[in-house]
């Protein structure tokens, strides 16, 4: 209970509680889904009904989408912390809701800092026969925004299982992503993850301070090819321009991942938090691939005024 208070009322970072208790963060993580579990910490979101809802009326007609929650936002964040938290806690009530029961289930799962919020906000949600598979390939440093990482929590949440794709986040060339793609365990996993019912997925701004920009994930000439070809952002390692199309650019053939056009029956929900995140967000909805949107009021307002 200690460590719910310290971090749900004392504002603390997960980081600083175990600091604080001199215990791991693996430990901190535990006890506080414990907390949430055992109903000692319930979280509930807000939901000013009216404007809300009318926000996400209008998101659905316009990219005719089979559902959209919006979140309310009282004052927006700097760094879209408060946003991604609160559209993270809306993924993992959409979660919760559609693994529950027993039946077996194959969930492909993108990355960033908002399914990762997801997975920090799952409770309740028991089930064996689910499987969370990675869409993509992960980066070389360890962290909790990684699809592997991400996969892993939610299967020890849940009691499932995780399949991760044996594959980095990029590779140097076409022909080096070629070799990597022939991999039989590679080819097993994407299989996998071709045949999914579901996905859950974020978007990445290709913009400095952005997720893709950090942790030397590219190769100068790669960055200089991002920043260049009027890329705006990307969704499992799909970069995509403002209008919606696949770019055409080297890095698209350079990224081990499911492709939209491989997605076939699978049911996409797209989850973002922040109004900066604005245009890559419209251009993947503009690339009609999305069945669910997941976002925040100010992503909500700042797509509507730009269309």
């Amino acid at each position: 209970m200690q460590a719910a208070w310290l971090y749900y009322v004392g504002n603390l970072s997960q980081q600083e509680v175990s600091d604080r208790l001199g215990i791991s963060r693996f430990k901190v993580n535990r006890m506080l889904a414990d907390a949430r579990e055992k109903g000692l910490v319930r979280i509930a979101v807000e939901h000013r009904t009216s404007p809300m809802l009318d926000l996400a009326d209008r998101l659905s007609e316009l990219f005719e989408l089979r559902e959209v929650q919006v979140a309310p936002i009282p004052v927006p964040t700097p760094d879209h912390g408060y946003e991604r938290t609160a559209v993270g806690i809306l993924a993992a009530s959409y979660l919760a809701r559609i693994g529950a029961g027993d039946t077996p289930l194959v969930i492909g799962v993108g990355w960033g800092r908002t399914l990762s919020a997801m997975a920090d906000n799952l409770t309740g949600l028991a089930n064996r026969n689910l499987t969370f598979v990675s869409l993509m390939g992960s980066v070389s440093h360890a962290s909790r925004t990684a699809p592997g990482d991400i996969c892993v929590r939610l299967a020890t949440q849940t009691g499932g299982r995780a399949m991760l794709l044996p594959a980095p986040f990029v590779a140097d060339s076409a022909e080096a992503c070629a070799t990597i793609l022939e991999q039989r365990l590679v080819r097993e996993t994407l299989t996998s993850a071709r045949e999914a019912s579901h996905a859950l997925m974020s978007v990445g701004e290709c913009r400095d301070g952005g997720i893709l920009f950090q942790d030397g994930l590219f190769s100068p000439d790669q960055l200089a090819e991002l920043k260049q070809s009027g890329v705006v952002g990307d969704c499992c390692g799909v970069f995509y321009t403002s209008d919606g199309a696949v770019a055409d650019i080297a890095l698209n053939r350079c990224t081990p991942c499911v492709k939209p056009n491989e997605m076939g029956a699978m049911d996409v929900t797209i989850t973002a938090g922040g109004a900066s995140k604005a245009a890559v967000t419209l251009a993947v909805l503009r690339a009609g691939f999305a069945d669910r949107l997941l976002l925040d009021e100010t992503l909500a307002r700042a797509i509507l005024d730009a269309v």
